[in-house]
């Protein structure tokens, strides 16, 4: 299927890519993105936006949703390490509140696509890492929703070593509880 592996994930709609890529003495080239080979594997969305970050280790972003405009994203690393997470928020799915995580790297190049009812967030396991994403919608920030990171109802097991100083916005630290979504609405 051209240029790129999907893998489904344990939870329906959530895409692990691997792109192919093309190396030798000069480098390397890969195409991170084709509409055509995304819509044979079923994923015809349209991305509206594309963001970028730059984070130093220890950095944890998010839980991050938007409540009336969701933004499904499909997220990469361009320099360094970090461990992705994406939580099903889709009422009536079977895996409402399962959450999947993965490393995405510089060097294994892979890809996550979040699709649209999820919350994602990332921790940044290298020194510096840049992280680029993009989105079907457009960022509306009267719209942000977010789950706490250590929320114990989702358990999720964050790689945080030995001594890592976790820096997290006073945001993220004050987000809601996964049992309190409903209240949200």
């Amino acid at each position: 299927m051209g240029q790129f592996n999907f893998i489904k994930c344990n939870i329906e709609g959530l895409y692990l890519i691997e792109p192919k890529c093309f190396e030798d003495s000069r480098g390397y080239f890969m195409e991170t993105y084709n509409y055509q080979d995304f819509e044979a594997a079923g994923l015809n969305q349209v991305f509206v936006q594309d963001n970028q970050s730059k984070s130093i280790k220890g950095v944890l972003r998010g839980l991050h949703y938007q409540k009336k405009h969701p933004q499904g994203k499909l997220v990469r690393v361009l320099k360094g390490k970090v461990f992705d997470v994406a939580v099903d928020l889709r009422p009536g799915s079977k895996t409402y509140g399962k959450w999947y995580g993965e490393i995405l790297s510089e060097e294994n190049k892979r890809q996550l696509y979040v699709p649209v009812g999820f919350a994602h967030g990332f921790l940044v396991l290298s020194d510096e890492a840049e992280f680029a994403y993009k989105c079907t919608d457009f960022y509306h920030p009267e719209d942000e929703g977010g789950i706490i990171w250590n929320d114990p109802d989702l358990d999720i097991t964050w790689p945080i070593e030995d001594g890592m100083d976790l820096t997290i916005s006073e945001k993220d630290k004050e987000q809601i509880r996964f049992c309190e979504l409903d209240n949200e609405k």
